[in-house]
């Protein structure tokens, strides 16, 4: 009776061992089997995109600790995006759109950030289905003229199209879930224009002829993408471009890199994060002739008012 009891008790424990890793294997399964589908773009048209309106007031009245009269700023920042699918081609856009202005009673209207962003990309997938040979546009500007304030009067330093960056890439693609993709091309072609109204502004960007609308460089491109959410009610957005001027000082990088963190507080109420970083050793600083402007960067804190479609 004892030998049975021990014999049935063993054979019910490997039973709900055996069931147990059944179990946890066929969860794993179910998990893998989600996280795949998720991470699969589907067939035809994907669009969304995130919009976001910030906006901030302040006022003060015989404030000891010193303080503006009155302020008012306002920032729209707008990502969509439209991906398309068929069998073994995709087509996958994005525009990035960004504008904001800031009043105060000490400095008047100015504006904080201003940006056109258009990436298109075609891709064609190889027998590996993480690969594309693939061709790439991207067109870079801005909405109004910008200037510095440094100087006394101001000094007007860009402008729609003054500059703007536009870009043709034939290359491969690796894309391995629609959250991430790495492009390459080893030739590319750039082209730097400064708009015929703007002459006075292409030698702040590296023109030596200003009779001349727009430089062509030839060289080696990255760019890396990553959209992705990176936990509840939190997403990122981030791309990372890398250019190298075979013609002049290709050891000098380009690089832009732009990211925004989108933290959703409820259905209308968000926090957004913006941080760029751009670095062009042909940018002349303005404010000192000789010298380089070297490395840009700027950031912007906001909460407000944010809607996805």
């Amino acid at each position: 009776m004892k030998q049975i009891l021990l014999t049935s008790t063993a054979l019910f424990l490997v039973l709900m061992t055996f069931a147990q890793d059944q179990q946890v294997e066929n969860m794993k399964k179910e998990a893998n089997r989600e996280v795949k589908k998720e991470e699969q773009q589907k067939e035809g048209w994907t669009k969304g995109g995130v919009f976001n309106l910030n906006l901030s007031q302040g006022a003060s009245r015989n404030w000891a600790a010193g303080a503006e009269r009155a302020s008012f700023s306002i920032n729209a920042i707008t990502n969509g995006f439209a991906y398309y699918k068929k069998g073994r081609n995709i087509w996958d856009n994005t525009a990035n759109l960004q504008y904001g202005i800031v009043n105060a009673t000490s400095i008047g209207t100015r504006k904080n950030d201003d940006r056109i962003d258009l990436l298109s990309k075609y891709g064609y997938q190889l027998k590996n289905p993480k690969w594309y040979v693939s061709v790439l546009g991207n067109v870079r500007t801005q909405f109004t003229d910008g200037f510095d304030y440094s100087a006394t009067p101001k000094k007007q330093n860009s402008a729609f199209f003054a500059p703007a960056y536009v870009l043709l890439s034939p290359g491969l693609m690796y894309k391995p879930n629609k959250t991430f993709d790495v492009f390459l091309s080893p030739v590319t072609s750039r082209w730097v224009v400064v708009s015929g109204g703007h002459k006075d502004l292409r030698r702040i960007f590296g023109f030596t002829d200003t009779t001349k609308s727009s430089i062509n460089e030839i060289g080696a491109f990255l760019t890396a993408n990553l959209k992705r959410d990176i936990a509840k009610n939190i997403n990122l957005t981030s791309r990372l471009d890398l250019f190298s001027n075979y013609r002049n000082n290709p050891k000098n990088v380009d690089v832009f890199w732009t990211n925004v963190i989108g933290m959703k507080v409820n259905k209308y109420i968000g926090v957004t994060y913006n941080f760029d970083l751009i670095y062009d050793d042909d940018v002349n600083d303005a404010k000192r002739p000789g010298r380089k402007l070297g490395t840009q960067w700027k950031s912007l804190l906001g909460v407000g008012f944010t809607a996805t479609f």
